[in-house]
């Protein structure tokens, strides 16, 4: 691993364990703030998969979305299961921003700007997120290598083609 990925994990995963653990100390306090949005998740959710149990507590909610957190930074600060890691923050983040940073529904200008300031930090954080998703330290991705599979399979199968054609030609020699 990089230097630069040693460091920049860790430090990317850092403000999510502080908020999963502030968020599971004050889960009831958080649930009063997410309380809109995770309404409107349960119901989507319940709406795409009916059949699937899904809680509807806001506690409940705000505590997985926090060991959801610390999880996903504990995958991404290790190096274990890195982009996995950076995919579940990301998944996180967006209820947690909608909930937490609501700038829109401000009148106080004050407030107004400080939201909209945490609201923006936020998707910048999300962009560092998907951006260490697809980071494969090096190696090449599924894509790079499905293309490179697929023309090594072309042309295999040029080779194979020509074969064929020459024992072909080369048979029909010694058989006449």
């Amino acid at each position: 691993m990089t230097p630069t990925r040693l460091l920049a994990r860790p430090m990317l995963a850092s403000m999510f364990f502080v908020g999963g653990v502030s968020s599971l100390k004050d889960a009831e306090g958080a649930a009063g703030r997410a309380k809109p949005v995770t309404d409107r998740i349960v119901t989507t959710a319940n709406r795409l998969a009916p059949g699937v149990p899904m809680p509807s507590d806001p506690v409940t909610l705000v505590r997985i979305n926090a060991v959801a957190q610390l999880i996903g930074a504990a995958a991404l600060a290790t190096g274990r299961a890195p982009r996995l890691g950076a995919l579940v923050l990301a998944g996180s983040l967006v209820p947690t921003t909608v909930a937490g940073h609501p700038f829109w529904d401000e009148t106080d200008p004050a407030m107004r700007a400080n939201q909209k300031f945490h609201f923006f930090k936020n998707l910048s954080m999300l962009g560092g997120l998907l951006i260490a998703a697809g980071d494969t330290s090096g190696r090449p991705g599924v894509v790079w290598r499905t293309r490179h599979a697929a023309g090594d399979v072309r042309r295999q199968a040029r080779h194979l083609r020509r074969t064929a054609k020459l024992e072909a030609r080369l048979a029909a020699k010694t058989l006449t």
